[in-house]
């Protein structure tokens, strides 16, 4: 169904940057662009960005999952290792520790005009970028590839069909948001 639009980049691009400011606008109309916010749900008093990001897994599992059942899209899995997690997540939890934003509720902060998150935290992200770029390859040879998943997906690793993965996982996520709403948080 989309053949044409899957051989247009400029179109793709294009797409992909709608999404991307319509996005930006769901974080900052969900408050999630406020540093006194993020504090929050660190110091777990504030659960706004946990609703607003579980909102969106759960929209996205169902929309995702029905496109690939209709054939409008395909699932290109990315093959992990314990390695590349462990560093991906120490990179990810160091600049969100530093700067308090991760990188898409920082974009949002920009885009609201905390001029803070431009210098502090953007400039941080293209050091920090090509650092990484620059050791790539010492860092891809001691450790992206240390302990291979033994599968690609959840439901390849569980072997039970993704659109069960789903529902079960839709259910637990909608139940927890209930719970969170009910406790008042």
């Amino acid at each position: 169904m989309f053949e044409k639009l899957h051989k247009n980049q400029p179109a793709q691009l294009g797409i992909g940057l709608i999404l991307g400011i319509g996005f930006g606008f769901f974080l900052q109309k969900g408050n999630v662009a406020s540093y006194d916010v993020i504090i929050g749900q660190l110091l777990l008093t504030d659960f706004t960005v946990l609703k607003l990001m579980l909102s969106a897994v759960i929209i996205a599992m169902i929309l995702l999952n029905i496109m690939k059942y209709l054939g409008w899209v395909e699932f290109h899995p990315i093959k992990g290792s314990v390695g590349s997690t462990i560093l991906g997540g120490c990179i990810f939890g160091i600049g969100f520790a530093i700067l308090g934003f991760c990188p898409g509720t920082l974009a949002a902060a920009i885009g609201t005009g905390q001029m803070d998150t431009l210098f502090g935290g953007a400039v941080g992200m293209l050091i920090g970028t090509g650092l990484f770029a620059h050791f790539f390859p010492i860092i891809n040879e001691k450790f992206m590839d240390r302990g291979v998943f033994p599968a690609e997906t959840i439901p390849e690793l569980l072997g039970i069909p993704a659109s069960i993965i789903v529902i079960v996982m839709v259910v637990l996520m909608t139940g927890f948001l209930y719970a969170l709403e009910y406790l008042g948080l």
